[in-house]
């Protein structure tokens, strides 16, 4: 029986470890497997391939709308007229739109990123007998993992 589990990178790991061991498990049927984090930045502009669920279109198409409506009011008076003022009050308020998505994702979330400090999990894989799958499986429950899987070999 193999059993699959992820794990923060926490004191809970190391426990667990200690108490795999304590009930029988040895050591060469454990493995523990660190993944990597990554080291490149997300990409901002979504491709026809991939998309991340970040849209910078929404705040500028907004903005965009409400300004060229005080553009449009605001040109009955002025000397190019009210579709030109639309239109250019427009494309500013969609300009600022979108710099202010820009920056509260390129800025403000990657401050978050850093102080919450994004770690990688660890993927912990125990081979045991079928008998001791259940109790093995409780616990990596009882040390908080985030996920448990079980698979008969």
């Amino acid at each position: 029986m193999q059993i699959f589990s992820t794990f923060e990178h926490s004191s809970y790991l190391e426990l667990v470890l200690s108490v795999l061991k304590e009930i029988g498990i040895d050591q060469h049927q454990i493995m523990a497997v660190p993944m990597n984090n990554r080291t490149e930045e997300r990409k901002l502009f979504d491709t026809l391939h991939r998309s991340d669920g970040i849209s910078l279109f929404d705040k500028g198409a907004a903005i965009a709308v409400a300004f060229s409506v005080i553009g449009t009011s605001i040109g009955f008076v002025l000397e190019w007229g009210p579709i030109y003022w639309g239109l250019i009050a427009g494309t500013i308020g969609f300009l600022v739109g979108f710099l202010i998505d820009l920056f509260i994702y390129k800025v403000l979330h990657k401050r978050k990123r850093i102080l919450r400090g994004k770690k990688s999990e660890v993927v912990l894989v125990i081979e045991c007998p079928k008998e001791q799958a259940e109790k093995v499986e409780k616990i990596l429950w009882d040390h908080l993992a985030l996920g448990v899987a079980r698979i008969e070999v």
